[in-house]
């Protein structure tokens, strides 16, 4: 097949990148550099089956050309991160929503075989119900789980109204090699290898019981492929572990001190998928455990030598609008 990655150099992009050309088909990795890198592509780049582009999914007259002739589109560009999408609402607008639109008007128009898209779990904000199912009702807390759950509706309208194939994946917690080094706080593991690296001891929010469904990125990506390769018309799947973890368990792995900060509002106590659904409908599950996924990511710990020293100080005054604008 012939395969387009939007956000193709990012971190799980790369990945699914690498999972197509694996399996011989052909890829057009597109990304506009913002969150991804070029590092994460560069073994890909004397594969003749690869083409690496640079182009913003906001700017649909450099988007329409790179669609012709493509069977499977996987919409992975977005904008991440909590804070920045409470304190510049627009450009996670422009990017998840009116992004994802003009990524799908050029799928629509190329008569794609299939859409796949990225969506999040953070659409159910606050869940009641573990393992939380594809039918609980959708909660965002803050703009950047709104507007990737804005995302994910305009994919379903274009399925329901223009035919477009269109598989959801709706992601839980994914970690592994070549996640994001750079930019604001953000994920859980960015912020402790960093300080692992540096000898400091881990910042825990609150007493460190909550558990996420820590998902690691190449079950992710195979996910991506049997979405693509499926059978189906139409769909929208959780994609998680099979269990859900909590942060001390992650320290007594990683090994080491840690410092407690301030629980924050919007934060779930636990995200744990219930994966039933794509174990049924797409013959997908997770293979990589807990354990495996972060001796695999100590293993290439020298990744996040580059990254960002996160400690007590600058993590209170980067996530200032995070206790401004959602707690209470």
């Amino acid at each position: 097949m012939r395969c387009l990655v939007t956000g193709g150099a990012g971190f799980i992009g790369s990945h699914l990148v690498e999972l197509l050309l694996k399996e011989g088909h052909h890829v057009l990795a597109l990304d506009n550099l913002v969150g991804g890198s070029l590092q994460n592509i560069e073994e890909f780049e004397q594969n003749p089956n690869f083409c690496f582009v640079k182009a913003d999914i906001r700017n649909k007259e450099e988007l329409s050309p790179h669609f012709k002739n493509i069977d499977w589109v996987f919409h992975l560009a977005a904008l991440a991160d909590i804070v920045p999408s409470i304190e510049n609402p627009k450009d996670y607008y422009d990017t998840n929503v009116t992004g994802t639109f003009n990524v799908l008007q050029a799928s629509k128009q190329s008569k794609v075989k299939r859409f796949v898209y990225t969506a999040s779990s953070s659409c159910y904000g606050l869940a009641t119900q573990f393992p939380t199912p594809e039918s609980a009702p959708a909660l965002p807390q803050y703009p950047y789980a709104l507007t990737k759950y804005l995302g994910e509706q305009l994919a379903v309208h274009w399925h329901q109204v223009y035919n477009l194939p269109v598989v959801s994946l709706r992601l839980f917690n994914v970690y592994g090699p070549r996640s994001r080094t750079s930019g604001t706080y953000g994920a859980v593991f960015g912020v402790f290898l960093a300080q692992k690296i540096h000898g400091k001891p881990y910042t825990v929010v609150g007493d460190g019981t909550q558990t996420r469904d820590f998902t690691y990125v190449t079950d992710v990506a195979r996910a991506f492929y049997r979405a693509a390769e499926a059978e189906i018309k139409f769909g929208v799947f959780n994609v998680g572990s099979g269990g859900h973890y909590s942060v001390n368990r992650l320290i007594q792995l990683l090994q080491g001190d840690k410092v407690h900060i301030p629980k924050r509002p919007g934060e779930p106590e636990c995200t744990f998928a219930d994966t039933q659904k794509i174990k049924n409908q797409l013959n997908w599950q997770p293979k990589v455990s807990f354990e495996e996924g972060v001796q695999q990511i100590l293993n290439h710990i020298d990744y996040w030598k580059k990254a960002p020293l996160w400690e007590p100080k600058n993590i209170k005054k980067a996530t200032e609008s995070w206790f401004q604008y959602l707690e209470g």
